[in-house]
């Protein structure tokens, strides 16, 4: 039976993989430190052998790999703002933590590591869609510091002759997505407010564009990034391929929702990108890939798993 380590297992994407895993049978870790990922993101999910600690300590990443077939690297500070704010404590989290981890990776003889990279390596290139051939751009820390560590990966790989893939995501959502932080994903945010009766920022016109990939879509790319042989040392985008404005996002949800009103604007944020869209050809050839939850069904999705966490955290009314 494979055995696998989830990285940020406790987090928002890879709480959805470590379900995924165990549905299907499989033996899993996770090592969070819980500076963002939660525990209760696991809550029901029985048989996770949890370690908690950080990967940017070396004895944690030892502990972490010790005895596992394959790593899906997820833990990293994964915001543009924090990263402008604070570069030094994201460089730690985001390269520091990936080192030691392929280092840990490599001694243990693990089979592949599966990384979690980033479409904002891109960076705000007009080319569109964005091709993982394309020259990188990064913007901002996050950016910078997710490029290499998808450059460490392809050295370990050539180097020492660890299997590693690298999936870049594109705007991730969906249920888990914590909407408590303004680090948060913009779908959770939005959804937050106009739940509440708030009208949300937009930074900038709203005119900007976002491939928005429902959470499922990514697990199946990450789990057959896995599992394909002979694809070592190749980054993939993984997404649906679409392009949505956020002007845009925001009347979808109004209409799943039943608000009204307009939003707020702010000025555009440092380090953010214009323009995202995915080319996802070389995840049809080499995965066999395809989004299986579009985006209006994923923020349906997302809608009532948000109503029923909101209800389930209410305190009971009494007569």
């Amino acid at each position: 039976m494979p055995s696998y380590l989830v990285t940020g297992g406790a987090g928002f994407i890879g709480s959805h993989l470590v379900e995924a895993l165990l549905a299907r049978g499989d033996t899993v870790r996770v090592v969070d430190n819980l500076s963002s990922g939660r525990r209760e993101n696991l809550a029901g999910m029985s048989g996770v052998d949890f370690l908690e600690g950080d990967l940017a300590d070396n004895g944690v990443a030892a502990r972490a790999v010790a005895g596992v077939e394959y790593v899906l690297h997820q833990a990293a500070m994964p915001s543009v703002p924090r990263s402008v704010a604070d570069p030094i404590a994201s460089n730690r989290a985001n390269i520091d933590a990936t080192v030691n981890l392929l280092v840990a990776a490599r001694d243990a003889g693990v089979r592949r590591l599966v990384y979690a990279g980033s479409s904002s390596a891109y960076g705000d290139t007009p080319t569109l869609p964005k091709t993982e051939a394309m020259p990188p751009a990064p913007l901002s820390p996050y950016a910078l510091q997710k490029l290499v560590g998808e450059q460490y990966c392809g050295m370990f790989t050539r180097l020492y002759g660890l299997e590693t893939v690298t999936i870049r995501y594109f705007n991730v959502f969906g249920p888990r997505q914590d909407p408590s932080s303004p680090y948060s994903g913009v779908i959770s945010l939005f959804i937050k407010a106009l739940s509440e009766g708030r009208q949300p920022t937009i930074f900038g016109d709203g005119n900007q564009t976002r491939d928005f990939t429902y959470v499922t879509n990514v697990v199946d790319g990450v789990l057959e990034a896995a599992a394909v042989p002979g694809i070592a040392d190749t980054v993939i985008n993984v997404a649906t391929g679409g392009r949505v404005s956020l002007m845009e996002l925001f009347r979808t949800l109004q209409r799943v929702i039943g608000a009204s009103g307009d939003p707020a604007f702010g000025p555009p944020r440092a380090g953010d990108v214009r323009d995202s869209q995915a080319d996802i050809t070389r995840a049809r050839e080499l995965l066999g890939y395809a989004p299986s939850v579009s985006f209006e069904e994923g923020l349906a999705r997302t809608v009532e798993w948000f109503r029923r966490s909101q209800a389930a955290a209410a305190p009971e009314t009494r007569s």
